[in-house]
């Protein structure tokens, strides 16, 4: 079956299942309907008993109590449903999601990971790594900004063989469980950002000293002092003696200890939400029975500490709650006079000290199940792409029907790319403008990213040894640095060069995109095969675009082991038409003029 056959059954899925949620919705919200009118009856209810009772006094008040038990009935069964319906609901986006994909319309609809650019990353930006409609935003389905800067590090750091060979045999096994990767991004709590356990990290694990012993027997007893106090003048009517002195002595007593506790208790109510998401996803990476060796060592870790990760941080998370239960107008007196806040905080000091250090590597954990969870979802949504093979020795890539997998891959052309070894070390792109050079490069740095992070490649076999990318194709001016195209192009061509000169042979893949296309034809002729060559020389091997026919004499040095490669395009009823083909030898053809009359130029 081939690939456009297996995104069929993938979207026939997906539609199976949108239809199914969407009854389920369907029927959650007419039971929602249903069991509101019930409430609101067993309410009218037992207000008119209990109005009809003290108006006749003929019957018992008590009366009033039947519908009132039913109506608390009906309600515990009514917020079941609600939740059942919430978590229809939260499937069938989740299901939605994966139909845009599949749909090609996931543009601007996911997190693109802005946070992680940089313009002095030697690809990240020229492969279009991060922001809209990147690879970042097509990838990412984490909850955790754990998962994020996970997913983000592994597309910016090329992973040893033994690492990738690890998350390809974890990220089959996760394609395998779509229930799991499901039940990842719609359990828990509903946020509005990724859950920041990055920042409860920090704070759990930051050194905390317990209080005094005879502390807490000090609260309890003024406690003890002040509420006996009030239960005297409730029974007697006249105030205790004592109970002046005790409460002065809590105010006193409260405001020493204010600061402290303020600060003891401000992270975990901020993220009260974040640790009950955190709770939840552990929880379900627990009951999970993992094959893989990798899987099961990433759920070993989360055993630390004596009890199960998700156990002890729901604990966090139930403090968290109680500690939120002194703002209630009824309770908050009461709180008051209990040191409520200062006896939880205590608490939560004292787990931190239990588990604080504990914290870090469980939000590790489910930072990288997030990542290769969502290098599952790329490898299910795509079943025609392949896990390629990472091979030790000099520089190589291979790659045959290779696409550019942030295209639409039922229209995406593949090509093939043989460098190193005994292929050519350097190729020379020719061809018309938007004929297909520039994405031909991209589609290559970007497969090659994806191969060492851990994921397939969307081609239909690849190799390669341990490289990093590097390009000129996103090189721009700067006015506020007062840097110009070329100055600024020369400058990531110098780091291109460093970079090959630190990682030696095999270690970089250059990609350049229209070589020094700023300056005049001399001195663009001379310093393009000046640095292609340095680069070849250097152990690097590559991919240089050009429009300049005068670089494809390069082939003639037998020192760049050099292949010159094209694109072609035709003129059809008036149209410019591009097949996406790439052919061996130098372009024969050039549709500059064209395309400037096309536009109205007199030229």
């Amino acid at each position: 079956m081939d690939g456009r056959r297996d995104r069929q059954a993938v979207a026939a899925a997906y539609a199976d299942a949108r239809a199914r949620l969407q009854d389920e919705a369907r029927a959650l919200d007419l039971s929602d309907a249903r069991l509101a009118w019930v409430r609101l009856t067993l309410a009218g209810l037992a207000t008119a008993v209990a109005i009809g009772a003290l108006a006749t006094a003929r019957w018992s008040v008590g009366w009033a109590g039947v519908p009132a038990v039913a109506f608390a009935a009906v309600a515990v069964v009514h917020a079941r449903s609600l939740a059942a319906r919430t978590a229809a609901r939260r499937r069938l986006a989740c299901v939605e999601q994966g139909i845009a994909r599949i749909e090609h319309r996931w543009q601007g609809q996911g997190t693109g990971g802005e946070s992680h650019r940089s313009t002095e990353h030697p690809y990240a930006e020229d492969l279009d790594l991060f922001g809209r409609a990147s690879l970042f935003e097509l990838l990412c389905t984490a909850r955790t900004d754990t998962g994020e800067r996970t997913l983000a590090r592994w597309l910016l750091a090329p992973a040893s063989p033994e690492v990738v060979v690890e998350r390809q045999a974890a990220v089959a096994e996760l394609a395998a469980r779509p229930q799991l990767r499901e039940d990842l991004s719609v359990l828990g709590p509903d946020l509005p950002r990724a859950a920041t356990t990055a920042a409860v990290a920090a704070w759990a694990g930051a050194p905390t000293s317990a209080p005094a012993w005879w502390s807490r027997v000090a609260l309890v007893s003024l406690s003890a002092a002040t509420l006996s106090g009030i239960a005297w003048w409730w029974r007697t009517g006249e105030p205790a003696l004592w109970l002046g002195g005790a409460l002065a002595a809590q105010a006193v007593v409260g405001w020493r200890l204010r600061p402290r506790i303020l600060s003891a208790i401000r992270h975990v109510e901020e993220t009260a939400h974040d640790l009950s998401l955190a709770a939840t996803l552990i929880e379900r990476l627990e009951r999970e029975a993992f094959e893989g060796p990798g899987l099961r060592a990433l759920r070993q870790r989360l055993e630390g500490g004596g009890i199960p990760a998700s156990e002890a941080i729901d604990r966090l998370a139930r403090l968290a709650e109680l500690l939120a239960s002194r703002r209630n107008q009824f309770f908050g007196p009461l709180a008051l006079l209990l040191f409520w806040a200062t006896h939880l905080a205590w608490a939560i000091d004292g787990w931190r000290a239990r588990h604080g250090t504990h914290v870090a590597a469980w939000f590790d954990v489910i930072g990288e199940v997030e990542a290769l969870a969502a290098l599952a979802t790329f490898a299910a949504e795509r079943p025609a792409a392949v896990f390629p093979t990472l091979e030790p020795g000099p520089p190589r890539l291979v790659a045959h029907e290779m696409t550019h997998p942030l295209l639409n891959p039922d229209h995406a052309v593949g090509n093939d790319v043989a460098l190193g070894g005994e292929h050519p070390h350097l190729l020379v792109v020719s061809g018309s403008n938007m004929s297909g050079k520039s994405t031909y490069l991209r589609a290559i740095g970007v497969n090659v990213v994806l191969a060492q992070a851990g994921a397939p490649v969307t081609a239909r076999a690849m190799a390669l040894t341990p490289m990093t990318p590097a390009g000129t194709m996103r090189v721009q001016d700067s006015l506020e640095s007062g840097r110009s195209r070329f100055f600024a192009e020369i400058s990531k061509l110098r780091q291109i060069v460093d970079l090959a000169r630190l990682d030696g042979p095999g270690g970089t893949l250059f990609l350049i995109d229209e070589l020094l296309a700023g300056t005049n034809s001399h001195d663009r002729q001379l310093g393009a095969a000046g640095v292609l060559r340095g680069l070849v020389g250097l152990g690097a091997i590559g991919l240089a675009t050009t429009h300049d026919l005068a670089l494809t004499a390069l082939v003639d040095d037998a020192s760049t082991r050099a292949a010159n490669v094209h694109f072609e395009d035709r003129f059809e009823g008036g149209t410019l038409v591009f097949d996406y083909r790439l052919r061996p030898g130098v372009v024969g053809t050039s549709n500059a003029l064209v395309l400037m009359r096309s536009v109205g130029l007199d030229v």
